[in-house]
């Protein structure tokens, strides 16, 4: 009979938490590089194919459409602009590797869980704050805050599930930054 809740079951489930987290953020950040083609397929699955979405949801349709002539005009007149969303996806990217930290060593690692929490949670006020000064639709920044929400959440359940992995396996052992020599 195997131990469902024994160290080794615990630390197995905190590694698939992990590694859903990591292919998710790998992906967002994947999709910010290609954004003009993305732009252009959106736009044009919404009057086309998914045409019945956009009669639906006049406001995204007509919003992507907006977005698309602007990146795409963007891309002609200025496409070092677009850097900066290849710079987007790779802080993603490097985030991402971050987690790698936890995956092998969790309990020691668990900062970087409380690291990546506090990101989640500072996604609300930038979408607030930001949002209407760049002129973003307020549903499109409850959007970009769905986000911090749904990426706190495996987050919370990977802390507490390493919580218990340190209450059964006990602390893990840090060493000291600072060392004094013999004088």
């Amino acid at each position: 009979m195997s131990d469902t809740n024994g160290p080794r079951a615990l630390l197995t489930r905190i590694r698939v938490w992990l590694v859903v987290f990591i292919v998710c953020l790998v992906l967002s950040g994947a999709t910010a590089f290609p954004l003009v083609t993305e732009l252009r397929l959106v736009d044009e699955a919404l009057t086309s194919w998914a045409a019945p979405l956009g009669d639906a949801f006049p406001g995204l349709a007509e919003w992507i459409a907006r977005v698309r002539t602007g990146i795409e005009g963007t891309d002609t007149e200025a496409p070092y602009m677009l850097y900066g969303t290849d710079w987007l996806a790779f802080a993603h990217l490097v985030i991402a590797v971050a987690f790698y930290g936890p995956y092998r060593d969790p309990v020691r690692n668990i900062w970087i869980i409380e690291f990546g929490m506090i990101a989640c949670v500072g996604v609300i006020p930038l979408a607030l704050i930001c949002g209407p000064v760049r002129g973003i639709p307020f549903w499109w920044s409850v959007i970009d805050m769905s986000f911090g929400v749904f990426g706190i959440l495996p987050l919370l359940v990977v802390r507490r599930q390493i919580k218990r992995l340190e209450a059964l396996t006990g602390p893990a052992v840090t060493t000291t930054a600072h060392r004094t020599s013999p004088a």
